[in-house]
């Protein structure tokens, strides 16, 4: 965990060449966009300013444009200019591959060959080791980090950053964009919508998913972004890990479970774990889910929607579901 993993040297992450690569990722499925648009008209005077502003440390993160969206429930999404979210990519580039080695098999959330549905495979192969294939009760421990991304410690993360690199140039690059967001508590929160909080949330929760798997020895354990789940037989262990997992989370990241989404049931009760209800032998589409379908189909009947949902409801026992997405 303490060992450097940095190979790469700051002029690396703000040569030219990044830049520009950077900028062919950042700019698919975004080229009809205005700002976009407006910067790609002057494209190298751009790329050399912000490559000069770098250089000279002269650099400003710009303020962001904020939105709300339900998806299902409100989030407040923060914007970034262009010129700064072509900063985020190009550093994005370096950090992920040497970070996502650092990260244990069951995070799930913004990894390449990851993601929902790996995720609930997972959960289906620990529900049938702790069930034993279907002959032992299985009881599930589901948490929730309250206010996820609000909550992140920047002093906390500069931290944990700090203990794979001794390269200061990096370090002060990270500290700008960390502290470029105000959420109106100082020193806390990172921007949802940024491609970097993907990541310095993932090497946030790191911290955790070692914790939990070098220190509690917990087996069965999944998580995504702020939502993990543990599966044992014995209801009582884990009834005492649920102290022992705040305790780590307030002492060392300086988060909360949310009191109102903790809870401990049977896997036959149904646990309801990123948008279905899961059982031993079989998983239903959540209501809630659901209804967000139906009224994106019904405000667009785009062919790639359609199919997206087709895709989701191929996941689950939803044939009726299936036979209605058309």
């Amino acid at each position: 965990m303490s060992q450097i993993i940095f190979s790469h040297a700051y002029d690396d992450i703000i040569s030219i060449e990044n830049l520009l690569e950077a900028w062919k990722e950042f700019i698919r499925g975004k080229k009809s966009r205005k700002d976009v648009q407006e910067f790609r008209r002057n494209l190298m005077s751009n790329v050399i300013s912000l490559h000069d502003d770098l250089v000279s440390k002269e650099y400003l993160h710009s303020s962001y444009e904020a939105f709300n969206i339900s998806d299902p429930k409100p989030r407040n999404i923060h914007k970034a200019k262009v010129r700064d979210r072509l900063l985020h990519h190009a550093f994005y580039r370096f950090l992920y591959p040497l970070f996502d080695r650092t990260f244990t098999v069951d995070s799930y959330s913004c990894r390449l060959g990851k993601g929902t549905h790996k995720a609930m495979n997972r959960f289906r192969t620990f529900s049938n080791k702790v069930t034993k294939n279907h002959t032992k009760t299985a009881w599930v421990l589901k948490c929730d980090i309250r206010k996820f991304f609000a909550s992140i410690d920047q002093s906390v993360l500069s931290g944990i950053l700090e203990k794979y690199t001794t390269d200061k140039d990096i370090l002060w690059l990270l500290e700008r964009i960390i502290q470029s967001f105000d959420s109106g508590t100082a020193g806390k929160g990172l921007p949802l919508g940024n491609l970097t909080s993907q990541l310095l949330v993932n090497i946030y929760m790191n911290e955790f998913d070692q914790f939990m798997k070098h220190c509690l020895k917990v087996k069965y354990y999944t998580r995504y972004a702020d939502d993990f789940v543990i599966m044992s037989q014995d209801k009582d262990w884990l009834i005492k890990l649920t102290t022992k997992i705040g305790d780590f989370l307030e002492a060392r990241l300086k988060l909360s479970l949310h009191p109102n989404k903790v809870f401990i049931k049977t896997l036959a009760s149904g646990v309801d774990f990123l948008g279905w209800v899961h059982f031993p032998d079989h998983k239903v589409l959540r209501t809630v889910t659901k209804r967000r379908m139906f009224k994106k189909l019904r405000d667009s009947d785009k062919l790639e929607i359609i199919q997206s949902y087709r895709g989701l409801l191929s996941q689950g026992s939803a044939c009726k579901l299936r036979s209605m997405v058309k």
